[in-house]
């Protein structure tokens, strides 16, 4: 297949797959307590809960799925991975209690994996000169999900209720799967003689850790991830108590979450020019303090538009991370293996979205919401200390 038609069905495909999930996501705390019954003094320990249950699940599914992408084929996986997303959308959408909702999310977890198997394909079909402008139009894909799902999410509530969300997310994701099946072809990958080779000595996820410039990678994911996962569940809270009185709170909510991704649809391209050309480590190095530096203006403010403002400010910053990242990692891969480090790197973003809600929620628990962005901020600052302390490590492979 031509890399450019590859591209093109892939962005749709992620858009599918993010506004599905921001859809939903953002509002998991309104849908506990105005679905599911949780008191309002509760709803930060279940939105915890209900958080973290996929991502646990998915942290440990995720190197097993990145495995047998490599060796029984990445497009297989997709379709899995689609297939399964469908069905549990579609479960969260009939769940009648908290627990039950953790349950969906647990299966969620197990049936993950979408997002590493789009870039696992697109990063082979890519030629190596397009590489940074094709991780940088599906970042502005994801970002673009990001900007019609709380929209979406906020509309359908209004109109027709939370639950109507996860039915329209299991159409979506089921729609991908279709595509999957019958557009998209595995993509180029060695012999069969050497696949089935590639089958006995394909290297495993500790030996892929074992790789020093793998590890910092995939640690910094991991970091920054957290960072962005302890924002999410106290999100709408901290909006709602900006807002006041405000009129159609959940849809005000939807649009405010959306800033920042309206931002990356515009800069996403932009990065990945700019790392294509510049060095995706100086993106990074850019991207990330100036990312801190909006988290702590946003905490700060207490004027519900000046916050708007500043989301979309972080979106055009946030959206230059993950593709320098992802990036560096398939350019210090072969094409054997990328499945694995892209599994690898999905479970290391899973752990971050583990730790994320956890320690957000404790901050905003025992310090206040607003302490959650200057404790965000403070982890953005390290990460980039961080990443430059390596930089020889991360350019000299």
């Amino acid at each position: 297949m031509n890399w450019k038609v590859v591209l093109a069905v892939l962005t749709g495909n992620v858009i599918f797959m993010a506004s599905s999930y921001t859809m939903l996501i953002p509002f998991l705390p309104m849908y506990l307590t105005h679905e599911l019954g949780v008191p309002f003094e509760d709803v930060n320990l279940w939105s915890g809960a209900v958080f973290s249950a996929s991502f646990i699940v998915s942290a440990i599914m995720a190197p097993i799925w990145g495995r047998l992408a490599d060796t029984r084929g990445k497009r297989l996986m997709a379709i899995r991975a689609s297939l399964l997303l469908s069905v549990s959308y579609f479960l969260g959408g009939v769940v009648t209690s908290p627990l039950e909702l953790v349950g969906m999310r647990t299966f969620q977890g197990f049936a993950a994996g979408l997002w590493p198997m789009d870039l696992a394909i697109m990063t082979l079909y890519a030629p190596p000169d397009k590489l940074g402008v094709c991780l940088g139009v599906m970042q502005s894909a994801m970002t673009a999900g990001g900007v019609i799902g709380p929209l979406l999410g906020g509309v359908l509530a209004e109109a027709f209720g939370m639950r109507a969300s996860f039915f329209v997310a299991s159409a979506a994701l089921m729609l991908n799967c279709i595509v999957f099946i019958f557009v998209i072809k595995e993509p180029p990958d060695p012999s069969r003689k050497e696949a089935a080779d590639r089958k006995k000595d394909a290297p495993s996820a500790f030996a892929l850790l074992r790789v020093p410039v793998l590890r910092t990678l995939l640690f910094s994911s991991a970091t920054m991830q957290m960072v962005i996962l302890i924002l999410q569940p106290i999100m709408t809270t901290y909006i709602t108590t900006l807002a006041g009185d405000l009129p159609n709170i959940i849809f005000v909510s939807g649009l405010i979450f959306s800033l920042g991704g309206f931002a990356g649809v515009i800069a996403a391209p932009g990065w990945g020019w700019f790392g294509q050309h510049k060095g995706y480590l100086l993106a990074a190095s850019i991207a990330i303090p100036l990312a801190g530096v909006g988290l702590f203006i946003q905490g700060s403010v207490t004027n519900l538009y000046v916050y708007g403002a500043m989301q979309f400010v972080c979106g055009l910053f946030f959206c230059g991370v993950h593709p320098s990242l992802n990036a560096l990692l398939a350019k210090n891969t072969a094409p054997s293996v990328k499945g694995s480090i892209f599994g690898l790197m999905f479970a290391a973003q899973q752990i971050g979205s583990i730790l994320g809600p956890v320690l957000g929620g404790a901050v905003a628990t025992w310090l206040g919401m607003k302490y959650v962005f200057y404790v965000a901020g403070l982890v953005l600052f390290s990460l980039a200390i961080f990443l430059r302390s390596h930089k020889k490590l991360i350019e000299g492979t």
